[in-house]
């Protein structure tokens, strides 16, 4: 912009810039509904099912923290997980205390997933962590 510049020109291209760097958000984030194994993760509810077939349902009800870490484990599906962004994105801030919290949470999920074998949750020495979802074994030999 050259001086002297119009304030409501100034406007505009505030406006487009923000436009076109919110359009760059990750898209798996709107997500609501995840797919993980032979389990369903309704985000807005809380509720972890699963599903395993030909068993009955079990249905959980997740806590406010533990379903924002599923989701935000769910987005990074078989990817890395960034510690400080898990708890910069749900706490706030990423200190001891809040990194204590979380691992704490990280073990609750694995208990909640444990029924699936073919998914786990994986500490990532120094980066994060990575909730695996191997594809299903075929049991013909």
């Amino acid at each position: 912009i050259t001086k002297p510049f119009n304030s409501e020109e100034l406007l505009y291209r505030i406006q487009a810039i923000l436009k076109r760097s919110q359009q760059k958000a990750n898209p798996r984030e709107e997500i609501k509904e995840f797919s993980i194994g032979k389990y369903h993760f309704n985000y807005p509810l809380r509720i972890l099912t699963y599903a395993p077939g030909n068993e009955e349902e079990l249905k959980e009800k997740l806590s406010p923290k533990e379903a924002q870490l599923l989701r935000l484990f769910a987005i990074h599906l078989n990817d890395i997980l960034p510690r400080s962004e898990a708890l910069t994105k749900i706490w706030g801030e990423d200190n001891y205390f809040t990194a204590r919290s979380m691992d704490v949470f990280v073990t609750k999920l694995r208990k909640y997933l444990k029924g699936d074998d073919n998914i786990e949750i994986v500490n990532i020495h120094g980066n994060g962590f990575q909730l695996l979802v191997r594809a299903e074994e075929n049991g013909s030999a």
